[in-house]
């Protein structure tokens, strides 16, 4: 599962559920949207969930193997990792449950919520872009690492782009950008 906030969710995301999906030889890549990231929601204004759900929809619609989850948000509340994964370990005590982040959150492991939790119900995946020299996860912690394409891409930038009426085609699925234009997200207009 590749958890996030999914602010939009963007060509980066869908490149590394592909890349985990067939290097790891997956059935599935199930990319849960955080109902609250309490992470992210505590220092900037976050899309309310329900509509982060419907662009991670319409981000995965076409993609073999990629869907779009909402247990976090079902679940209500501040969104963490560890809960999500009992609830899957429950719904599917004999899968292998891997927890897909990016090299830049890896580092961080420790200080997200229950880590020794997380350590036990799930393998961790680093994603590293391809040529770079990328963090890991902290000692103890069992881990794979998989390296995509290098896509300098962010949300940030993304929704900077639609306020400001620039082209955002090449860096989200077009289905996404039509959520966005048709439910007026991040100050864009029609």
């Amino acid at each position: 599962m590749l958890g996030g906030t999914f602010d939009p969710p963007h060509w980066g995301h869908l490149a590394a559920g592909l890349e985990v999906r067939h290097q790891l030889k997956l059935s599935v890549v199930l990319f849960v949207v955080a109902n609250d990231p309490w992470q992210k929601s505590a220092s900037a204004p976050v899309t309310p969930a329900e509509l982060r759900l419907e662009m991670a929809r319409a981000a995965v619609e076409g993609f073999s193997g990629l869907e779009a989850g909402a247990s976090e948000i079902e679940r209500g509340g501040e969104s963490y990792m560890a809960d999500t994964l009992q609830e899957l370990r429950a719904r599917h005590p004999d899968a292998e449950l891997l927890m897909v982040v990016g090299s830049d959150a890896a580092a961080g492991l420790d200080t997200w919520k229950r880590p020794e939790q997380l350590r036990e119900l799930a393998t961790t995946v680093v994603v590293n872009r391809a040529g770079r020299s990328d963090r890991r996860c902290p000692e103890g912690w069992p881990s794979v690492s998989v390296e995509v394409p290098a896509l300098d891409i962010s949300s940030h930038d993304i929704r900077s782009r639609f306020a400001q009426g620039r082209p955002v085609e090449a860096l989200v699925p077009r289905a996404v950008a039509e959520v966005v234009r048709v439910r007026r997200l991040y100050g864009c207009s029609l």
